[in-house]
C-alpha cells in the first residue's frame, strides 16, 4: 500500500537519501542478513540497543524506510521537529501509550516498517530486559518480526551517550523472521505472555548466534552512574 494509507514517508525517504553517504564515509558499516527483511508488506524490526547511534544508524541504513518508536523526551526543539518531519513515532516509556500503539498499527496495516527496541533503553544489548509491546504489534498485525543485533556503537565501559570513533567498525546483523498468526481478538494475558516468550527467546538466540558468527562481543552493562535518561 502507499504511505498515504499509513504514516508520511516523504521526509523519511528524503533524509535517508541525503544522510546515507555521510554515514558510510564516517563509519565502517557492515550489514549481514539483509535477505531476511521482506521487500514488501508490513515488517517489525526488533533491535537490541547498546548506544546512542543505534537509532540514527538503523534509520539511515535499514533496507526499508523505518518508522521507529522514539522516546518522547527527544521530541523537543529542533530534534523534535526533525523526528516529526521524518515520521518517527513518539512513545512514552513510563505508561501504556495508546497513541504510539495506534500509529504503529496504522503503519503496519499500510504495509510499512516499524522499528522497535524491546529493551526500551540502552544497555548491554543481550535482551535481558524485554518489553512486550512488540508481541502486541505482532499479534495485532500478523507482521513478521525481524531480529537485529548491533555491534560497535558503544564500547565496554563507555557511557550511554558515547559516540563511535570515526572509522569504527559497526556491524548490523539481521536474522530469520519470526511470525505469529494474526489474532485480532481475544488477546488474553496468557496469549500475550506466550507470544512475548516466543519472540524474546528468538531475539536472544539471534544475538547469541550473531556474537558467535562475528566473533564479537557486546559492550556489557552501562557503567555506574550512566543512564539512558
Amino acid at each position: 500500500m502507499s504511505s498515504a494509507d499509513g504514516l508520511p514517508e516523504h521526509g523519511l525517504r528524503l533524509v535517508r537519501r541525503l544522510a546515507r553517504g555521510h554515514f558510510r564515509r564516517r563509519w565502517d558499516i557492515h550489514e549481514h542478513g539483509l535477505e531476511h527483511v521482506p521487500r514488501t508488506g508490513p515488517v517489525i524490526l526488533a533491535s537490541n540497543h547498546i548506544g546512542w547511534l543505534d537509532g540514527p544508524l538503523l534509520f539511515i541504513t535499514a533496507p526499508r524506510a523505518p518508522h521507529a518508536l522514539v522516546k518522547e523526551e527527544e521530541f523537543h526543539g529542533r530534534t523534535g521537529r526533525l523526528l516529526t518531519f521524518v515520521g518517527q513515532i513518539k512513545v512514552s516509556r513510563t505508561r501504556n501509550d495508546t497513541g504510539a500503539v495506534r500509529r504503529s498499527v496504522q503503519a503496519l496495516a499500510a504495509g510499512q516498517v516499524v522499528l522497535v527496541y524491546p529493551e526500551a533503553t540502552r544497555g548491554n544489548g543481550e535482551f535481558d530486559v524485554f518489553k512486550n509491546g512488540v508481541a502486541y504489534l505482532a499479534l495485532v498485525s500478523g507482521a513478521p518480526v525481524v531480529p537485529i543485533a548491533i555491534f560497535g556503537t558503544r564500547q565496554a565501559g563507555e557511557a550511554a551517550d558515547a559516540r563511535p570513533a570515526k572509522g569504527a567498525r559497526l556491524d548490523i546483523v539481521y536474522g530469520d523472521p519470526i511470525q505469529l498468526p494474526m489474532q485480532v481478538w481475544p488477546r488474553d494475558r496468557g496469549t500475550m505472555a506466550d507470544a512475548g516468550d516466543r519472540i524474546h527467546d528468538h531475539l536472544r538466540a539471534h544475538v547469541s548466534r550473531a556474537k558467535s558468527v562475528l566473533q564479537r562481543d557486546l559492550p556489557g552493562p552501562l557503567p555506574t552512574g550512566s543512564t539512558d535518561g
